[in-house]
């Protein structure tokens, strides 16, 4: 069993973690001592402490600088992992005794409504729950690895054809329609109909990258050898097919209020129309278990109306 009285354990606190920290930010023991509200000789004499605890030096003071040694910056990089893991055990704790995520991550496909996400997100906050939102905008598969990874507690916007696993739970959001569409002045947009595959090879495609961290992700609608305009976000593809970039196939709700105006030509294709099944997911809790946050957002996705906002909503530039 350890000792409480243990000089290591007693000299690396969280305290001097951050002195280390801010030592090794300014290059020098005074900078980080005005930083700290410090006397300089206060803050040197807790480093000689933690120094003759461990017998090491963790700084080079042969130099006018405060460089860290080899020592030095392992406890730096030790350290900050270890009040990291102090961090997410109180943020566990804090859940277990409120019911609330202490952070709830939402994993967004471009092809989702943002406008929709802000209007949940503004009625979430007007609750005042103790937890704090991020959102992670995803494409293709990396909208259901952001949630398998444990990097989002909700997706929204699943396209998936293969099975899920059996640790994520999911329900159907919607079919989501798309159409082919170019710019007025895009050499497709008089171009004869049905398009045909021969026909599309010759021109570059926009196309959004799948946002998938590991592994082979997913490609939607292109073609082999076809010269490829990659963007990060469907938002982008809008951007580059509005200017006559490329062309390439939009959900048929962000694609129609600019064919009825005249800035986009829809094209019919050889191939058959593109509807895909879109879906919300979620992962298994413990015994069912489920945070209050997740509660909520899983309420408000039950709602028919809200689905369709997510899927529908004519997205903004």
């Amino acid at each position: 069993m350890t000792s409480i009285n243990n000089p290591v354990m007693n000299a690396l606190t969280p305290e001097v973690i951050g002195l280390i920290d801010s030592i090794h930010r300014h290059g020098s023991m005074a900078a980080a001592a005005r930083e700290m509200g410090m006397v300089p000789s206060a803050l040197t004499y807790r480093i000689r402490q933690v120094e003759d605890a461990l017998d090491v030096l963790l700084f080079d003071r042969s130099s006018r600088q405060a460089k860290l040694t080899v020592a030095g910056h392992e406890l730096l990089r030790e350290g900050n992992r270890l009040l990291l893991e102090l961090d997410a055990i109180a943020n566990r704790v804090k859940r277990v005794a409120t019911g609330w995520e202490p952070q709830f991550t939402l994993a967004v496909d471009s092809v989702i409504a943002r406008t929709t996400v802000m209007e949940l997100c503004d009625a979430f906050f007007s609750m005042n729950p103790p937890t704090r939102l991020k959102i992670r905008e995803e494409a293709l598969s990396g909208t259901l690895e952001a949630l398998t990874s444990g990097q989002a507690d909700l997706a929204l916007g699943v396209a998936v054809e293969t099975p899920l696993d059996k640790s994520v739970q999911s329900l159907p959001l919607g079919g989501m329609a798309f159409v082919y569409a170019v710019a007025p002045h895009h050499p497709l947009a008089q171009a004869a109909e049905p398009v045909t595959d021969a026909l599309l090879m010759a021109h570059r495609a926009v196309a959004v990258a799948d946002s998938r961290q590991r592994g082979s992700g997913m490609t939607v609608g292109l073609l082999g050898g076809q010269d490829i305009f990659t963007v990060p976000g469907m938002a982008q593809k809008l951007d580059a097919q509005l200017r006559g970039l490329g062309g390439g196939f939009l959900p048929e709700h962000l694609a129609r209020p600019h064919i009825a105006a005249g800035r986009l030509v829809e094209k019919q294709m050889q191939r058959p129309a593109r509807v895909i099944a879109m879906r919300y997911a979620w992962r298994r809790g413990a015994a069912g278990a489920q945070g209050r946050a997740l509660q909520w957002w899983l309420q408000q996705l039950s709602h028919p109306a809200t689905r369709q906002a997510l899927l529908e909503r004519t997205h903004s530039l």
